[in-house]
């Protein structure tokens, strides 16, 4: 069913209910009411925090990005509780190949693809899931799952499910992404990260900057000012080669309206943080954070490429890495790419993330991607001894 977005958008208390009374459900978004309470209860009891599928970055998501309402929604209800959600879609197209599948659902700016599962659920979500996939495959030769986490207690629970059922399954790529994650305190850490020499320029590259004008770090948590600092980040992040491109947030109505959007629920519910590098008041460098506890994922950073022989990005990063005591998490992901060259510089942990493929249906669907499996694992075996 498609509906007008200019007609239809999710509300509270309209419509069919959200989530089942029990048991799992999928439904495409715009047939739903949303219980919120109910998604943000799910959020503070998952094992493997994910702010990109809460409600207040998933529903604009949607609203922004899926005006047609193609995606669903799968969500499992135990006793009466929300226990699992993830967002689900089914595309035509696999690696440039005419292979339909059924995945969880991404954009350019979701960094993150595990599902929301409440702790002590995980094994029902994923079998769950599984049969859900069986019996309703259609023409969907796999189950594909993006961006996930290839450790933790989600991951390990659908590795012991998956052996269970004894389906075929491959982890089809693996990266390491940049973490912040240490008992090290900020100058502690820094130094073991960076050597004498770089971190000496970058006082120096910090005193020359304010010889410019005042300098000043500013931390912001809540809503106050809100709107206003989503707009100063998006004018800075289109005033570099962004904007020139046209990748920048603003250059598109969709993702501008995302963005403000998922800052003001995230600040809304305390799951925001904002830092700026400021020059006599005029932003230089920005990102924002959120704060998914025990843990943080970062979200978007910019920086006034005019001021870049002062490394204000860097400057930036280094100011955040006292986010561990400040904040009072115990981690933070970059969310940055696996070859990122100034996270990885800093960052020094790593967290491994990549894409699943699993066996769904019956003996010869299963067939079928027993042979697609191989053929990916082996092209993917001759590229590591490449």
């Amino acid at each position: 069913m498609t509906t007008n977005p200019q007609t239809r958008s999710p509300v509270i208390g309209e419509g069919s209910p959200a989530f089942p009374e029990s048991g799992l459900a999928c439904t495409p978004w715009r047939q739903m009411a949303f219980d919120k309470a109910a998604w943000d209860d799910l959020a503070r009891s998952a094992d493997e925090p994910n702010p990109f599928y809460e409600s207040w970055f998933l529903l604009p998501s949607l609203e922004q990005l899926d005006p047609g309402g193609d995606i669903s929604i799968l969500s499992l209800t135990r006793h009466g509780k929300l226990v699992g959600l993830m967002p689900i879609v089914r595309r035509s197209q696999y690696g440039g190949w005419p292979l339909t599948h059924i995945g969880n659902w991404l954009h350019p700016n979701i960094f993150f693809g595990a599902p929301l599962v409440s702790s002590g659920a995980e094994d029902d979500f994923w079998h769950a899931l599984l049969d859900w996939s069986d019996a309703n495959a259609g023409l969907s030769l796999f189950l594909h799952l993006e961006l996930i986490a290839l450790t933790g207690p989600v991951h390990d629970s659908l590795v012991s499910v998956l052996a269970g059922d004894g389906r075929a399954w491959g982890v089809v790529e693996r990266k390491e992404r940049a973490i912040l994650a240490s008992d090290l305190d900020a100058d502690a850490y820094l130094a073991a990260s960076l050597s004498a020499r770089t971190r000496k320029d970058l006082n120096r590259r910090f005193r020359r900057l304010s010889e410019q004008g005042e300098i000043e770090f500013s931390w912001e948590m809540g809503s106050d000012g809100i709107a206003d600092w989503a707009d100063e980040f998006l004018a800075l992040e289109a005033s570099g080669w962004k904007g020139e491109e046209g990748s920048a947030l603003m250059c598109d109505p969709a993702t501008g309206s995302l963005f403000r959007q998922s800052l003001t629920g995230a600040a809304d519910r305390e799951r925001l943080v904002r830092l700026s590098l400021r020059v006599d008041g005029k932003p230089i460098a920005m990102l924002s954070t959120f704060l998914a506890p025990p843990g943080a994922f970062g979200f978007k950073t910019a920086y006034d490429e005019e001021f870049s022989k002062f490394a204000p990005g860097l400057l930036l990063e280094r100011e955040f890495l006292t986010a561990l005591d400040r904040l009072d998490i115990s981690w933070c992901d970059s969310c940055a790419a696996s070859d990122h060259s100034v996270m990885n510089r800093i960052w020094r942990e790593c967290r491994p993330v990549g894409r699943v493929s699993i066996a769904i249906g019956g003996p010869l669907r299963r067939a079928a991607f027993d042979r697609i499996l191989r053929k990916e694992m082996a092209n993917l075996n001759s590229g590591a001894d490449a």
